[in-house]
Parts: C-alpha cells; sequence; structure tokens
C-alpha cells in the first residue's frame, strides 16, 4: 500500500471483542441519511459480530453527536474523522484500514445502498477463491445524464480490464480486508475494486441489489465518475494490471 490517508481520534469507544465483519461508511454530511441506515444494518447483521465504522470526512453537520448517540443505544458503531476532505477512496481506504473485522462491507452513506443485501453478499465470501463481491445496481435512482455516463464508463472500463463487472460504481461491496490492505492506492480506487482483486488472483463474485431513493439532501460523492475524468485512471489501472506480478521472495509460511 502506497499511502495510508490520515485520520483523526475515534470519537467512540469500540465494541468489546473482535468482529467478524466491520461495515465502513465513507459520509460527508450524511447525518439525517445516515440516523436510518446505521440502525438498518446493524438489524441486517442481527447477532453476527460486527462494528459498523462512520468515516467522517470533514462533515460540519450532526454526524459526531448522531455516532455518539446511536453508541450510547447499543448500536456497535465508532467514528473516525478526516480533518479535512479527502474524498471516498481516502475514505474507504481510513474505514479498512482501521476495520477490526476480517470481512469488510462498504456502501454509501446517502441511504441509497438497502443493507438488506448484506448478508446475501457475506454468504458469497463462503467461497474461500472469491475476494471481492460488488453489488449490481436494479432501477438506478439517478438522473438521466448520470446513468448514461455511468453507463458509457463502464463499458469501457469492462473492455479494458474484463473484470466482467457491469456496475464498479455501486457503493455495496463486500471483500477481504488482509488482500484489500495490499492493493496499490490512489484516488478513484473504489471504482476499479473488481478490477484490482481479479489482477490478484481472486475471483469475483456478483450480486443485484435494489437500489433506493436518497431521502435527504444531494450527492457529495460521484461527480468524479464521469468520463473524461475516469481514463486516465482506466489506464492507470490497465497498466498496473499488466505489470504487477506476484511477489517471488514473499514468505508464505514460517516454521
Amino acid at each position: 500500500m502506497n499511502t495510508k490517508p490520515g485520520s483523526g481520534p475515534e470519537r467512540t469507544a469500540p465494541p468489546a471483542g473482535p468482529p467478524a465483519v466491520s461495515v465502513v461508511i465513507p459520509a460527508h454530511n450524511e447525518a439525517e441519511n445516515l440516523a436510518g441506515l446505521i440502525p438498518e444494518i446493524a438489524a441486517s447483521l442481527g447477532s453476527m459480530p460486527h462494528e459498523i465504522v462512520i468515516v467522517d470526512d470533514a462533515s460540519t453537520d450532526d454526524t459526531p453527536a448522531l455516532v455518539d448517540r446511536l453508541a450510547t443505544g447499543g448500536i456497535r458503531v465508532r467514528r473516525l474523522q478526516h480533518p479535512r476532505s479527502l474524498g471516498q477512496s481516502a475514505a474507504v481506504m481510513t474505514g479498512v484500514v482501521a476495520a477490526r473485522g476480517s470481512l469488510v462491507v462498504t456502501l454509501d452513506g446517502d441511504g441509497q445502498n438497502d443493507p438488506r443485501f448484506i448478508p446475501e453478499m457475506l454468504r458469497a465470501l463462503d467461497d474461500p477463491g472469491v475476494g471481492i463481491v460488488a453489488g449490481q445496481r436494479l432501477g438506478r435512482k439517478d438522473t438521466m445524464s448520470k446513468k448514461l455516463s455511468s453507463r458509457i464508463a463502464n463499458g469501457v472500463r469492462r473492455g479494458f480490464l474484463k473484470d466482467d463487472t457491469r456496475d464498479t460504481g455501486c457503493g455495496l461491496k463486500a471483500f477481504r480486508r488482509e488482500p484489500f490492505t495490499r492493493l496499490p492506492y490512489f484516488q478513484g480506487m473504489h471504482r476499479y475494486l473488481p478490477a484490482l482483486f481479479l489482477g490478484d488472483g481472486w475471483k469475483i463474485a456478483h450480486v443485484d441489489v435494489v437500489d433506493r431513493e436518497r431521502h435527504h439532501g444531494a450527492s457529495h460523492y460521484g461527480m468524479l465518475d464521469r468520463l473524461a475524468v475516469g481514463i486516465p485512471d482506466l489506464f492507470g489501472v490497465w497498466w498496473l494490471l499488466r505489470r504487477r506480478r506476484r511477489n517471488p521472495f514473499r514468505v508464505e509460511k514460517v516454521e
């Protein structure tokens, strides 16, 4: 990992005992949406040992107070804070690095990703060869221009990277934490996770998920998805995958 985005102090105490799953949510001024989303996530995971990690990307709303209130009420949630807004990829990286679970689920903080699909995605990781499970949105609730630009960008990406993923922009993903931490970090990497896992020898699984309406606020992330901005990243990832090699000196096991 080449870069580790900085994060500030945690505002809530960690839950007792190691979680099996860490749910990482990058969020910038999403308090109103998080108020409903966080309890939904906790309900979807039920008795499974888990934690919910909110990466507060320099919010100016009531996100800190909300997380404190939910944690006090018994939900296993904690907050990390960026001192300034660093973007979605940095927030995902901060959350995964701080995660305590061996499996990680990511989803957007706007409430459009439905947490009911999390258990199904985790079951797909029962296959030891699967490194990442990518959600594929059905009935997207976006503007026509955003859907069109996303469709073009996804088509071009699939043609170059051969990752067989029709919708890498879906924030709902589940993956193994340890191999994620070995991936090269760059701004925008969250859109290329299936291809990056594939390049490291992992299989990709896909789960169709239902997209929901955003109830509060406007999108804070996603403008960089436009094709003109994504082309340099696309060629960069293509180059990385062509040049990436298994380290011949890596020690697999020490007796």
